[in-house]
């Protein structure tokens, strides 16, 4: 099955309130050319290099979200030309890389749409902040006036079987929900960003309105 034949069978699956994010580590522009013209409308890059490397062919024909480790690619990630690429990052998980992004954005007057990454089953090796912070988190992001918290990201832990991942979108669920119905100010929680290849049926039925998507729609990654 093609790229595009692939696409378009899962656009007639996913529920049109739901985002297909395309997740296009080690890609082509080629490929990522091929699943824009079929229905995609947003397109994830864990890597700073890889999003420099194709956006030149592909430039503002889709919707660019940063989905890879802020930690590891601070310094890159925070350069002006990258800034001007990226229309929302998925993976803010602490205050200090908020504040410098607030005032790298401010300098580009530019307001960055951000999701806070939700360690939702609290693994020490992995990025994301803690269920239990993530609330204080979102006040003190919430007075910074150039970056807009606009929901919740969580990746979940690796499991054997795809549905033993259902309660961690599900307390990722329950966090986006208590923090809307809080009204912050400056906060607006729209997405919910939660299951990939494996898991993204289960991450729509617990909530998710963005699922990120790689080898179901481009097969398996090839290796660098």
């Amino acid at each position: 099955m093609s790229i595009k034949e692939r696409v378009k069978g899962l656009l007639r699956e996913i529920p049109k309130d739901v985002i297909l994010e395309a997740a296009a580590k080690t890609r082509t522009a080629k490929e990522i050319d091929e699943v824009i013209e079929v229905g995609i409308k947003v397109i994830g890059e864990n890597y700073v290099s890889e999003l420099k490397k194709v956006y030149p062919d592909v430039k503002n024909k889709a919707k660019w979200h940063f989905i890879g480790s802020t930690k590891t690619q601070k310094h890159d990630l925070l350069k002006r030309k990258v800034l001007e690429i990226i229309d929302m990052i998925e993976t803010i998980d602490n205050f200090d890389f908020a504040f410098e992004l607030n005032k790298k954005c401010e300098d580009l007057g530019k307001v960055m749409l951000v999701l806070i990454e939700v360690n939702s089953a609290k693994e020490s090796r992995k990025s994301g902040v803690y269920p239990e912070n993530v609330v204080e988190l979102v006040k003190k992001i919430s007075k910074l006036s150039n970056i807009k918290v606009t929901g919740l990201m969580t990746m979940g832990p690796n499991v054997e079987r795809s549905e033993d991942i259902r309660s961690y979108f599900r307390l990722t669920k329950g966090l986006f929900s208590d923090i809307k119905s809080m009204r912050i100010e400056n906060i607006d929680m729209e997405f919910l960003s939660m299951g990939m290849s494996d898991t993204y049926k289960i991450a729509i039925e617990e909530g998710a309105n963005i699922v990120r998507i790689g080898t179901a729609i481009f097969g398996p990654r090839r290796k660098k």
